[in-house]
């Protein structure tokens, strides 16, 4: 018998009596404030999966041996739904999203679901509370589908029972400014035949304390090394760029190759494809090591480095503590207020005119 898979035409939908009011986009705080509702979706592996339920955003009743909460069997995802000046909302390549949260579930074992059909659950999610979608530009409505593992039971198997959920937090700009990273050279984010690849809840907790340790020594972020050549992998929870001249004398966008221990980032995916279009210099994904990078800074051909992801989009480096010296990163040298260095901005601002449906791409999927 072939169990029910997800069925959007079967989702049931319960609104709020209580609508929240919307707040002033500059008073936004990023993931701390949520809309009305949020998408339900439950399995288990006698029944399959149960029709998608709409419902009041609120707290979920879980019991105490779930797999969640025991074993950190959990996944999740970050989006984005943006409005664009007719009024119109897109998401911004969703199926990417879909295909690594399934990637990511079945490195936890959790089961395989129908990633069109959750989508077009997502589509209507966004669209019941489509006023809370931002009219600024800069703004969005952040989308965090999350994947758990809920069977109590403490028997390490695999969890016979799941639930996939998704709510909604409308947000500004994550970083709105350069920031200061420190890079780490005493612990890791990531190793071969890890998990790095994965976006798995249990990949952050651990980097919760060494990056409260580094905020309280004035930095934003850390700049996680791998290996005794100090092989430069992520920053923070962001992908990592550099655009320098390379040693050949040649100008080079480049970062860290999808080896297993980097994640492949949706924004990454982006800004890469951005830049080979444009056809202007090279455009690599090799590993690159910090006393490489100090060497470019001294020899003055580091010309810019950044973060990049969903929820920052882009942001430009200033400053680099490694070994107990901080390095200056050129941002922009022909303005010192610049938030953005130039490739940086010429990215960013691209990538949020098609998000904002400003230029036609097939990138932005309208909901």
């Amino acid at each position: 018998m072939t169990l029910p898979t997800i069925d959007a035409s079967k989702l049931t939908k319960t609104l709020t009596t209580a609508p929240k009011p919307l707040l002033d986009p500059k008073q936004l705080d990023f993931g701390k404030n949520f809309t009305d509702h949020m998408l339900c979706i439950r399995f288990t592996e006698e029944h399959g999966w149960e029709a998608p339920e709409i419902k009041p955003y609120g707290p979920l009743q879980i019991d105490p041996a779930a797999f969640v909460l025991n074993y950190s069997v959990e996944t999740f995802e970050g989006m984005k739904a943006y409005r664009a000046a007719d009024g119109t909302v897109n998401l911004f390549r969703p199926s990417k999203n879909m295909q690594r949260l399934a990637t990511s579930s079945q490195r936890i074992m959790l089961p395989e679901f129908d990633q069109d059909q959750f989508l077009e659950c997502i589509k209507e999610l966004v669209r019941t509370d489509d006023r809370f979608v931002p009219d600024e530009h800069g703004y969005s409505l952040y989308i965090r589908p999350n994947f758990i593992g809920t069977e109590p039971n403490l028997n390490l198997k695999y969890s016979r029972e799941a639930l996939l959920y998704v709510y909604l937090s409308p947000v500004g700009p994550y970083f709105p400014r350069t920031v200061r990273l420190l890079a780490n050279t005493d612990e890791v984010r990531a190793w071969p035949g890890g998990v790095g690849n994965f976006k798995l809840g249990g990949n952050y907790a651990p980097a919760l304390r060494p990056t409260m340790d580094v905020v309280k020594r004035g930095y934003d972020q850390i700049l996680w090394l791998l290996g005794d050549d100090h092989y430069v992998t992520e920053v923070g929870t962001m992908n990592f760029f550099i655009f320098w001249i390379d040693e050949s004398g040649a100008k080079e966008l480049v970062t860290a190759p999808l080896d297993g221990i980097i994640l492949p980032g949706v924004t990454r995916d982006s800004l890469l494809e951005l830049a080979r279009q444009w056809g202007e210099f090279k455009v690599s994904e090799r590993k690159v090591t910090m006393p490489e990078v100090v060497r470019a800074i001294n020899e003055n051909r580091l010309l810019e480095a950044f973060g990049a992801g969903t929820a920052c989009v882009v942001c430009s480096v200033s400053t680099i503590l490694y070994n107990s010296t901080d390095y200056v990163v050129p941002v922009d040298p022909s303005n010192p207020d610049a938030v953005f260095g130039p490739v940086a901005r010429r990215l960013r601002d691209e990538l949020l005119d098609i998000q904002y449906a400003k230029k036609p791409s097939p990138w932005a999927v309208p909901v």
